[in-house]
C-alpha cells in the first residue's frame, strides 16, 4: 500500500497518512520511504521513529539512501545521513531568518495588509464624530465592528 500526505510539510506534527501507516504496520512488515526526509525532518524524530519500528519488528528501508537497518553498518549510515539532514534543515531555517531580517531592514512588511489605511481611518473618524454609530461606520467602510474598534484603540494609544 502507498500512503501519501499531499501538501503537508514533513515537519508538520499532524500528518494523517503518516499516522495511518504507523498504525497499519505489523511485525514482519517493511516500511519503505523514498528518502529519509520524507519520514522525518529532525534527527530526534527520525531516530525515535526508526527505533519504534525496530522494536515492533518492522523492517525499514530508504530507497534513495540505500539504507537497510538489518546491519550495524545500515544503522550507522542512517545516523550519519539523518544528522546531515538535520544540519541542512537548520541551515535553511537560519538562511530564511537572515533573509527575512534583511528584508525587514529594507522596509519590506510581512503578513496581511492592514484592513484600514490612514485615509479610511480618517473617514471613519469623521463619520463617527458626525454622529454615525460605530457599527454603521464599520459597515460603510467595509470592515467589521471589532476591526474598527481595534484601529480606533490603536490610534488612541498612539496619541
Amino acid at each position: 500500500m502507498i500512503f501519501e500526505d499531499h501538501g503537508i510539510s514533513g515537519i508538520a506534527t499532524d500528518r494523517p497518512a503518516f499516522t495511518q501507516i504507523i498504525a497499519a504496520l505489523k511485525e514482519g512488515d517493511t516500511l519503505i520511504v523514498w528518502r529519509l526526509d520524507r519520514l522525518a525532518r529532525s534527527l530526534l524524530q527520525l531516530v525515535d521513529t526508526v527505533t519504534a519500528l525496530h522494536n515492533r519488528g518492522i523492517i525499514f528501508r530508504s530507497l534513495c539512501e540505500h539504507i537497510d537497518l538489518s546491519s550495524a553498518y545500515g544503522e550507522y549510515v542512517l545516523h550519519i545521513l539523518s544528522a546531515t539532514a538535520h544540519f541542512e534543515r537548520a541551515l535553511i531555517v537560519e538562511r530564511t531568518r537572515a533573509g527575512m531580517e534583511s528584508a525587514k531592514e529594507r522596509g519590506v512588511r510581512f503578513g496581511r495588509r492592514p484592513a484600514i489605511d490612514e485615509e479610511i481611518l480618517r473617514e471613519a473618524l469623521y463619520l463617527i464624530n458626525s454622529g454615525m454609530k460605530v457599527k454603521d461606520t464599520a459597515s460603510q467602510i467595509g470592515v467589521g465592528r471589532s476591526t474598527l474598534y481595534r484601529y480606533l484603540g490603536e490610534m488612541n494609544a498612539a496619541a
